[in-house]
């Protein structure tokens, strides 16, 4: 936890940050499990990526057993449901599978509650009003991206949201509106810089800077 301060600083001018080239990571990672999550011939693809989505973790917020457990669930389901549907197996063989299925969406349960207490972790005390809305709307974007990793999309259809502290973060569009505990609301906008990474930039509640 270290690198917070690292994480959270440098939106403001436009620099990426690990925070969220981590969370574009995150987002990446997932785009292309759906592209080829699903065909067998692609399992060196999906090796990869989970490879490289650790890597991206360990850079921003240092070496996380759990969010690598987590990683490495999704891709043993994902080559679960590809033999299911593969593979001709005998109903009790598909009933264990299903069982084991179930195991492990109940372990992610655990290992998605401990990242998000990793992610929670990152100091956000000290920072000028605009600098300290980044940093919260990172933190809640990333805890958001976890609770939707290698879940079924948002199925109410509405806005993703969560509470950093007295902060409210709403997902929007591709970025995120930061409610302030005086009900004072930050919009904030993502941006990827080509070779480099990605980072979030917000306006203060009026637009003025």
């Amino acid at each position: 936890m270290l690198l917070g301060l690292v994480l959270l600083c440098g939106c403001a001018t436009g620099s990426v940050s690990p925070g969220m080239t981590l969370l574009a990571g995150i987002n990446h990672y997932q785009e292309e499990m759906e592209l080829f999550g699903l065909r067998s011939e692609r399992w060196p693809e999906r090796q990869r990526m989970g490879d490289f989505l650790k890597l991206t973790f360990a850079a921003a917020l240092g070496r996380s057993a759990e969010f690598n457990r987590l990683v490495e669930l999704d891709q043993r389901k994902r080559e679960f449901m590809i033999a299911v549907r593969d593979s001709p197996m005998p109903a009790e063989r598909v009933k264990e599978m299903q069982g084991e299925f179930s195991k492990m969406n109940e372990e992610m349960g655990g290992l998605k509650a401990a990242v998000k207490r990793q992610i929670a972790a990152i100091p956000v005390t000290g920072e000028e009003p605009k600098r300290r809305a980044e940093a919260i709307a990172t933190i809640g974007l990333l805890t958001m991206a976890i609770d939707g990793f290698s879940s079924p999309s948002n199925p109410s259809g509405g806005a993703p949201v969560t509470k950093v502290g007295l902060y409210t973060v709403r997902e929007v569009g591709d970025g995120a509106a930061v409610q302030t505990p005086e009900g004072q609301t930050y919009r904030c906008s993502t941006f990827v810089v080509q070779d480099e990474g990605a980072g979030i930039k917000c306006e203060p509640p009026g637009g003025k800077s």
